[in-house]
């Protein structure tokens, strides 16, 4: 039998795999699950949570996936989560004294992405804005770096950065980017409020346009020997760090 006739994946389709990611979807009423593949193993544990099983070997499922891919012997066909729009969360802001959003800037690497969704859920974020264009889809990289996290954050794709962050100051977000040359460090400012944090690439940093947006440029408190640090990281001491007015 064949891998097409076996496993049906549309080109609308994502595969997520790992224990966390895959659980955390199939409990997530929000997902369309189209197959979960796993190995016998993993069977009796996973169909209590859909009756859309396939048993497959090891083998199987790495033929699906790329050769990197961690997936414990268990796969997850799915649709992606649909996005959330702006208004929806300006919307939910607006019963709320105290919140932040992320908002990322030409980050690109799907790990990354996964890891701040992580920390973007440990530290109450509200939401993740993204650029449709410049920021990968949802995949399976994405969602195992997250560990079962992303089905708890809704991330807003825009089409303009620079307009959304002009929305979310009309609607009282406070905006801080970002910048390893700001004059002012992140730990000096007034937490508390509504804020919306901007972080760009380790490389390029925000687009000028962006930048110019912002209410304030802060940077990290940081040893002067290490010129920045993995985005991914610094999304976590900043999520931190404002969740102290929270």
């Amino acid at each position: 039998m064949t891998q097409k006739k076996r496993f049906s994946i549309s080109k609308s389709s994502v595969i997520l795999y790992g224990r966390h990611a895959v659980i955390s979807a199939l409990q997530n009423p929000k997902r369309h699950i189209e197959q979960l593949i796993c190995t016998p193993e993993n069977a009796n544990e996973l169909k209590k949570y859909t009756d859309k099983v396939t048993i497959a070997e090891r083998k199987e499922i790495d033929a699906m996936l790329s050769k990197d891919a961690v997936h414990q012997g268990i796969a997850l066909i799915c649709k992606a989560l649909p996005d959330t729009p702006l208004e929806d969360i300006i919307s939910q802001a607006e019963e709320m004294e105290n919140c932040k959003v992320l908002i990322l800037d030409q980050v690109t690497d799907p790990q990354n992405i996964g890891a701040i969704i992580r920390s973007a859920v440990a530290f109450d974020t509200l939401a993740l804005i993204l650029q449709d264009k410049n920021s990968p889809a949802e995949n399976g990289a994405m969602a195992k770096a997250a560990a079962g996290l992303m089905e708890y954050l809704p991330i807003c794709r825009v089409t303009n950065l620079s307009r959304a962050i002009e929305q979310l100051q009309k609607a009282g977000f406070w905006t801080i980017g970002m910048d390893g040359y700001a004059k002012n460090t992140l730990d000096k400012i007034k937490k508390g409020g509504k804020n919306a944090i901007i972080m760009g690439s380790e490389g390029k940093g925000m687009r000028r346009l962006v930048e110019e947006n912002c209410d304030i440029t802060v940077k990290l408190p940081m040893n002067e020997k290490a010129e920045s640090l993995n985005v991914a990281t610094a999304a976590a001491i900043v999520l931190y760090e404002m969740n102290k007015g929270c």
